[in-house]
């Protein structure tokens, strides 16, 4: 895999994402809700694919919004269905994710991106926008949210939630790959610098609050949950953010390990396509591509305390039921 950066001043820039159609109730953008239409297709080792997993769980999509799961190891080809018998999804017929962005624009030559929404009848590649995704998915699918489905990003609380986002996306989801990706001392320091400012800052926020915004779990908790998870496991070490390991700042540690510990959370987390997919793809940060052992993940197990703090992590629901059989993850550890 071929990281870009900056010649000049050694920064990786993420790419926009350059498919952001939308699938709402009103069909608005040529794509309505409709149940069993669109497939979701998501690494499990991807932060940003990692949260629709979240959002879909908690709001009981799956039965509406089926998922295919790409394998952890990328080739010069894009994400690739080689987990599914003969190398094939079994719904969308394609053996590469980039089959279906050729055929939303057959002259795209860009990044090959999840997660990634594609329209089934058509085969084309509807929307790869992330941030907006899990959004719509809380705002657009009401109507087919599970009973006792969460408000993830309740009216009342959404300028507060998008302000925290920001911070979080720019301090922390794209600085830790902006430390990891850098090929400039300058780069790499000033993103560290903000990621750990940011997380000293959050851990402020977290000490008497159990979430980031008001007493419940909203898409805030998600977005900063994907990338805790995934901080000892490989952004410490793989990515050089190691002014502390995430069990050495106790707040965040704290809470990190709620949210795990919650239904729906750990429950999508797959720490061995997380490992893999990073240590093995990224071969310009570790020729070797050997995964390391560690660390323990038993300690996501362990007693949190945080049901000390109050709050009601599904407001007025309910938590979701187990994952299907077919979703279902072997034990970690």
């Amino acid at each position: 895999m071929t990281i870009p950066t900056d010649p000049e001043t050694g920064e990786f820039h993420r790419a926009p994402n350059r498919f952001a159609e939308r699938i709402t109730a009103d069909g608005r953008d040529g794509w309505p809700v409709e149940p069993g239409r669109y497939r979701l297709v998501v690494s499990r080792a991807c932060p940003w694919a990692s949260r629709a997993l979240v959002v879909r769980r908690l709001l009981g999509l799956e039965s509406v919004l089926s998922v295919a799961v790409a394998d952890p190891i990328q080739d010069e080809r894009s994400w690739r269905f080689t987990l599914d018998p003969g190398g094939v999804d079994p719904v969308l017929g394609i053996r590469y994710l980039h089959e279906a962005y050729a055929k939303a624009d057959p002259d795209y030559d860009g990044g090959i991106s999840v997660p990634a929404i594609v329209d089934v009848p058509s085969g084309k590649l509807v929307t790869n926008d992330y941030p907006q995704i899990t959004l719509d998915l809380s705002t657009e699918w009401t109507a087919h949210h599970r009973e006792g489905a969460p408000q993830l990003y309740p009216e009342e609380l959404r300028e507060e939630i998008d302000e925290v986002n920001r911070g979080v996306y720019a301090d922390v989801n794209a600085a830790v790959y902006e430390a990891g990706f850098a090929s400039k001392q300058a780069a790499y320091e000033n993103a560290y610098d903000r990621l750990f400012a940011r997380l000293d800052e959050l851990s402020k926020r977290l000490e008497n609050q159990r979430y980031l915004v008001g007493d419940t779990i909203t898409e805030a908790d998600i977005r900063l949950f994907t990338t805790l998870v995934r901080f000892d496991a490989v952004y410490h070490g793989h990515f050089k953010c190691n002014r502390d390991k995430l069990t050495e700042l106790p707040v965040l540690w704290a809470y990190a390990r709620d949210l795990f510990q919650t239904p729906g959370f750990g429950d999508t987390v797959d720490f061995d396509h997380i490992k893999r997919h990073y240590y093995q793809v990224h071969e310009q940060i570790n020729p070797t591509r050997i995964v390391p052992k560690g660390p323990d993940l038993s300690l996501w197990a362990t007693p949190h305390g945080r049901e000390a703090l109050g709050g009601r992590p599904f407001g007025d629901g309910t938590p979701p039921g187990p994952p299907p059989g077919e979703e279902s993850l072997p034990p970690q550890w």
